[in-house]
Parts: C-alpha cells; structure tokens; sequence
C-alpha cells in the first residue's frame, strides 16, 4: 500500500460514484453539460433543455464563480443555487455546482447533487475537508499546476474525511502554449487508471478555452478511456457572462454526442 496515498491507490477495486441515479466508473460514457454560470432562469432551462435532449445525463453550472478579475461576474450565489436545484428537477438531471470555500459547503450540498471543487481550489485543505464531510460526492478538478501525485493527495484529503464518493476531473494545465487556453493533458487518464481505483473525467471546454476546439478534445477524451466529459454549453455563447469563448451551441453539442455514439462502442462503452 502506498504510504502516500493509501485510500486513493487502485489496489484491485474501481470506484463506480453515484450522482443522483447517474453512475459515473461504469460501462456508460457520461456527459454533464450546462452553462459556465447560471445567469437567469430562461438562460439554464435553455442550456439544460438542449443538454438533456443531446443525451447529458448532469447538469452543471456555476453559482459561486471564481473570477481572475474582481470586477468580472461572481454569479448569482443562493440565487443561482435555487435556480439550479429548480431547473435539474423540472428537466430530470442532477446537478453539480462548485463550493469556494468551507462555510458555502452546507449551502451548496443543500441544493446539489454533487460539489465541485475548483482547479484554483485543489489544494485548499479546509475546502477538501468540508466536502469530505459533506455528505456529497465530490468532483476534483485538477490544478492548472499540479502533478499527478499532487492531484491524488487532495484526493486523499476528501477520502480521509470518509467520503469515497470522489470523482476526479482534468481541465487542463498552465504550459508554454499560446494556441489553447491551457494544455489538455490527457495521457493523465490511463495514469490515473493504472494507480487509482477514481474514476476520472475530462473537461474540454477549459483545457482548451476554444469552442473549435471542444468536440476533437472530447472525441480524444473518450478514446484513451476517460469516464465522462464536463461540457459547458450556452444557447448564446458570445453573450454569455462567463467563458463564451469556450462554451458551444445547443447543436454543437448534439453533433459531438452523435461523434460519440459512434465511438464509445469501439472503446466497450455505451452511450
């Protein structure tokens, strides 16, 4: 056993993480979609009308944002959270939003199914407890920065507080490359999946910060074997508040859903 990272080490088993009635690890390729943030009623129903018809099976999207610039949007909070929980039971999808910090962790397991952590946040030991405690399963986004190894210590943090519901998540990290938002670095997945029983995801839409660039990544996301795909989608991209560059269309994504019907057979997965 690793002295290391004991409870987040592959050992014989896989983890299969439930979200709502959503098993994330199994056989099935899953996709959560939904705008970057919530903005209005009429903008997620829109978002999680044309996620769901596509085949999304959760439903994300930001109450709390984490901005670089302070004058930049920070989302609707307990509104956005409402406006969430309201439009995943009216459509039928769960629900995932991200916590910033210990004390929201009460409010945000409230109202989701699912609590993300922040790849600003991966290494925030408090935060990873909280949602350790909370009851919840955890989504962990990866630093822009961190090592694998990094990565499954603040896994560790979660799983210490009793809480195997972890799923882990690769956004993409800070390189030299100034074509992409960040580097998608998706030799990390049969990394992850030689040396942790975690189920992992892949996020896209941040690893490369081009809505060009969404559907070939999630296409490459799914052959080297990741367990789903985080998308964010928004009806009005260049409108949107947050990330429009990097958000598709309602029909960008069914045609990317149609591209992984065809190759999740290929990979023994179903879709």
């Amino acid at each position: 056993m690793s002295a290391v990272y004991p409870l987040a080490e592959r050992g014989t088993r896989a983890t299969v993480v439930e979200i709502g009635d959503v098993e994330i690890g199994g056989r099935e390729l899953v996709l959560i979609a939904g705008p970057c943030s919530v903005e209005s009623e009429e903008q997620l129903r829109a978002a999680a009308l044309a996620a769901r018809a596509a085949g999304a099976l959760v439903l994300r999207g930001g109450a709390f944002k984490p901005r670089t610039s302070p004058y930049a949007f920070q989302g609707l909070g307990k509104e956005g959270l409402a406006l969430l929980r309201a439009v995943g039971d009216e459509v039928g999808l769960p629900v995932v939003t991200e916590a910033l910090e210990p004390r929201q962790v009460p409010l945000v397991a409230e109202y989701a199914d699912a609590i993300q952590i922040g790849s600003r946040n991966m290494h925030v030991a408090p935060l990873l407890r909280a949602a350790g405690a909370s009851g919840r399963p955890v989504l962990l986004k990866r630093g822009m920065s961190a090592t694998l190894e990094e990565f499954l210590m603040s896994a560790e943090y979660i799983l210490s507080e009793g809480n195997y519901d972890v799923i882990l998540c690769e956004r993409g990290v800070r390189t030299f490359s100034d074509f992409s938002r960040n580097t998608l670095d998706l030799a990390i997945v049969p990394a992850v999946k030689k040396i942790s029983h975690l189920p992992i995801l892949v996020d896209p839409s941040h690893g490369t910060g081009s809505r060009e660039k969404v559907a070939p990544l999630s296409r490459a996301s799914a052959a080297v074997g990741a367990d789903g795909l985080m998308i964010e989608v928004h009806h009005a991209p260049n409108t949107a508040l947050s990330d429009g560059p990097q958000s598709i269309t309602p029909e960008m994504f069914a045609e990317l859903v149609r591209d992984l019907k065809q190759i999740a057979p290929v990979i023994g997965r179903s879709l």
